[in-house]
């Protein structure tokens, strides 16, 4: 596609559109990418970028990371920090599937030692852990004790004995973002929602065992530091949200924000899928804490499935977790809001960063990251498609240029719905295992629909965060096993 002519060219990673590219954008709106990448955005890119330009309250930048393309509202992958007492909240910076995020578990095992049991491994976990669309999972609890998974997260798991102590302190915010307020959400939210504790749900949702070979190592340190130790290690990636929960919390509230933001607040915006509220009235501070409820969630989901997980390898190993070594790499989210400090012109100032598809990365030395990772960086996971490879990165000082955010994935470069009509799951799923990749699938309509070459250059994106200095690569991890909705 053709570039918008007002595109301006800051460095070879930075791209800026200016005020003057739409009538009531108050700051820039700057685009992180390689010109490879930049050149094959979509417009709606672009045109979402610049709505969020517009938005009251915005500060210094509208932000898209390199993996952006066209979502709801926000593009996916854009960030906007807004000034809490000006600034309003908009679901649509945030997504549907609410923490939708990534966990990586480490083993003790080698590829040697896996591959002869990949297919029983697999098959567990498709049994385990379940998939596809409005998939249920075995955890009961009563609705109040739901509301304790909500204003909890992982520290109901914990309690439930779903969780190691150390899992929680290698989850952002401990697993549990503070101010969730149960009275805030829906009882069609809590009905979608009590039922899917430890599920992984459809679309590009996945838990894939993956190995860190030694020529995909990049820093050898920064490896061993985030234990990355023998050669061929094999490791777990999943990737999950808030589910049917995360979806209701936010269509209740952006269908409020609808009937208030005008009447009631005067706001206009470009696109009504940016509805929004002043972030400090009635309506945004209930929204913030529906939201921290579906955080939670989405902590305790993948609490659950890391608690099947190590089951799994428990059974085909007939070793405990612990002598396996299944301790958490790190557990970060995206589609989120927080409220953070960062420093402004000079100034520590507390904003409201709002995350759509972007994934936290604080550098070294930052408050709110574990103390083993203070030197490296906080660790960060950045999501492939199944059939190319995901990566692990350390997150870099210079990533508060954006407001401490970096890539979340690869981005898709073209719909499901054409993807389907490129390829046919089955046929896909023969090939990959021809491959080496074992797939476990509950549909084939949903495996198409993931297929590689629906989705950016992993390997591009990841180094375009590293030019960017918002995020260096440490080790790339390739698939063997993978389990989809």
């Amino acid at each position: 596609m053709s570039l918008p002519p007002q595109l301006k060219k800051i460095s070879d990673v930075i791209w800026e559109l200016p005020v003057s590219f739409r009538k009531g954008m108050l700051v820039p709106a700057r685009i992180i990418a390689t010109e490879a990448l930049v050149s094959r955005m979509d417009e709606g890119v672009f045109d979402q970028a610049a709505n969020v330009a517009c938005l009251p309250g915005i500060q210094q930048y509208a932000w898209c990371m390199p993996d952006g393309h066209w979502g709801y509202g926000f593009p996916i992958g854009g960030v906007a920090a807004m000034d809490p007492e000006s600034g309003v909240i908009s679901p649509g910076g945030i997504g549907f599937d609410i923490n939708c995020g990534m966990r990586l578990v480490l083993t003790s095992l080698t590829e040697a030692e896996v591959r002869p049991r990949l297919h029983q491994l697999v098959d567990l976990m498709f049994a385990r852990i379940p998939t596809g669309v409005g998939c249920s999972g075995d955890v009961r609890c009563s609705r109040q004790e739901f509301r304790q998974v909500l204003e909890q997260g992982s520290r109901w798991a914990q309690k439930r004995g779903y969780a190691w102590d150390e899992d929680l302190a290698m989850t952002e915010e401990g697993g549990c973002f503070a101010g969730a307020d149960a009275a805030a959400c829906s009882d069609k939210a809590i009905e979608r929602g009590i039922d899917q504790i430890g599920t992984l749900g459809s679309g590009n949702h996945y838990c894939e065992i993956q190995v860190a070979r030694p020529e995909n190592i990049f820093d050898k340190a920064t490896a061993r530091a985030f234990g990355i130790t023998i050669p061929n290690q094999v490791v777990i990636m999943f990737h999950c949200g808030s589910r049917g929960f995360g979806h209701q919390v936010a269509t209740d509230y952006l269908q409020g924000f609808l009937r208030v933001m005008t009447t009631k607040y005067g706001i206009r915006v470009l696109d009504r899928e940016l509805a929004c509220a002043p972030f400090r009235s009635p309506e945004g501070q209930a929204y913030f804490s529906a939201m921290k409820c579906a955080v939670n969630m989405g902590f305790a989901n993948r609490q659950v499935i890391l608690h099947r997980l190590r089951q799994v390898f428990e059974q085909v190993f007939r070793r405990s977790a612990e002598e396996l070594g299944m301790g958490m790499v790190y557990d970060v989210a995206h589609n989120t809001a927080k409220l953070e400090t960062h420093r402004l012109g000079g100034v520590e100032r507390q904003l409201l960063v709002h995350r759509k598809g972007a994934t936290r990365a604080f550098g070294p030395g930052s408050a709110g990251i574990p103390e083993r990772y203070r030197t490296t960086g906080q660790p960060v996971i950045i999501g492939g498609s199944m059939e190319t490879g995901s990566y692990l990165l350390a997150a870099e000082t210079g990533s508060t240029l954006t407001f401490g955010t970096t890539a979340h994935g690869s981005g898709r470069t073209m719909s499901r719905h054409q993807a389907k009509k490129m390829v046919k799951g089955q046929k896909l799923l023969g090939e990959m295992e021809q491959r080496g990749i074992y797939v476990r699938t509950a549909s084939y309509g949903g495996l198409a629909e993931e297929a590689g070459f629906a989705y950016k250059d992993i390997d591009q994106v990841a180094a375009a965060t590293e030019a960017a200095g918002l995020s260096r690569r440490v080790v790339k991890l390739v698939p063997i096993g993978n389990i989809k909705g």
